[in-house]
């Protein structure tokens, strides 16, 4: 099991904030895990578009989209932050 949050615009777009989903063997990084999630309809195919610019992070440590994803982990997205 993985617990998965959502951040910010995400957390709006998608209307949850979290959850926890069982970790498949072709779940096994953030690419996969993000393509896997995009299936879920028309709200998380936006958010979750090859176009979109979504950052992830893995157990609070910012992430590669070849990251691997473990039994336990706790995996973030969030937009792009700006300053000013």
């Amino acid at each position: 099991m993985i617990r998965v949050l959502y951040f910010a615009s995400l957390r709006d777009r998608l209307g949850i904030s979290g959850e926890e989903l069982e970790l498949s063997d072709s779940t096994r990084n953030i690419t996969s895990l993000k393509a896997l999630l995009a299936q879920r309809g028309e709200r998380w195919a936006a958010v979750f578009a090859e176009d979109e610019l979504v950052l992830a992070a893995v157990n609070q440590e910012m992430a590669q989209a070849d990251m691997p994803i473990n039994e336990g982990d706790e995996i973030g997205f969030f937009p792009p932050v700006t300053g000013g």
